[in-house]
């Protein structure tokens, strides 16, 4: 029986691969290297430190050849451990791709999409327009108006005059499978027999309003927003209704 020193990395490792109690280190190294264990004649285990002084050491072409072997050995053994890790890291970079585009990138995406604010309405984003939208707010009238639907048709109206033909984008506010705002009374009453309908003060809009308030707080908060309305600000004049 000859005997090589090893480092203590390489120790644990071999020591690892133990599949049975007993199985020496020569055992292991010969299964991990695919020879026959059964080739070998038995010895008793002889408890070392240290390797003999008598101990001859291997000739520089038989560590090469010995070291290649290992290496096969252990390259076989965690290969697919590295195709696990290669997948989890490409996963990781084109998740950071996309997270890490620029801003303009991220814009052009967004606006050919539908996207959802707080409240859980959708919104096809809009340029921002250069307007103090909170002048639609006059706390005089609104107390005015009748209701919750009251006070929302007012706030609408009030709208369409301060945005004029941007008004228009309203249409592009939309619920999952509802329709909210039409052009004629006609096209919310195909969409929904209960919409109750409404004109938009004397402008060619038309409204459901057949919702409750949090739900009209919800459609003027996505009008508000599609029109450029700050997002703090659009809830603030929503809370009105």
């Amino acid at each position: 029986m000859k005997y090589i020193e090893i480092d203590e990395e390489l120790y644990r490792f071999i020591a690892g691969k133990t599949e049975r109690i007993g199985e020496s280190a020569s055992d292991i190294l010969r299964r991990l290297l695919g020879l026959s264990v059964s080739d070998v004649q038995a010895n008793e285990t002889v408890h070392i430190s240290q390797p003999g002084l008598e101990t001859k050491p291997l000739s520089d072409e038989e560590q090469n050849a010995l070291f290649i072997k290992a290496k096969e050995a252990v390259e076989k053994l965690v290969s697919t451990k590295h195709v696990q890790t290669s997948d989890m890291q490409t996963a990781t970079t084109t998740t950071d791709a996309i997270d890490n585009q620029p801003a303009e990138a991220k814009l052009v995406v967004t606006a050919e999409t539908e996207t959802q604010t707080d409240n859980g309405a959708d919104v096809v984003l809009s340029q921002t327009s250069n307007v103090e939208h909170s002048d639609i707010v006059n706390q005089s009238e609104l107390a005015q108006q009748k209701g919750a639907v009251g006070r929302f048709m007012y706030l609408l109206e009030n709208l369409a005059q301060l945005t004029g033909e941007d008004f228009s984008q309203v249409l592009q506010v939309q619920g999952k499978g509802r329709l909210y705002f039409a052009r004629t009374k006609q096209e919310l009453l195909d969409a929904s027999k209960s919409a109750n309908p409404k004109q938009i003060g004397e402008f060619n809009y038309w409204v459901s309003t057949n919702n409750n308030t949090a739900k009209k707080r919800t459609i003027l908060n996505a009008v508000l927003s599609q029109l450029g309305c700050d997002a703090e600000k659009a809830k603030s004049i929503s809370a009105n209704i």
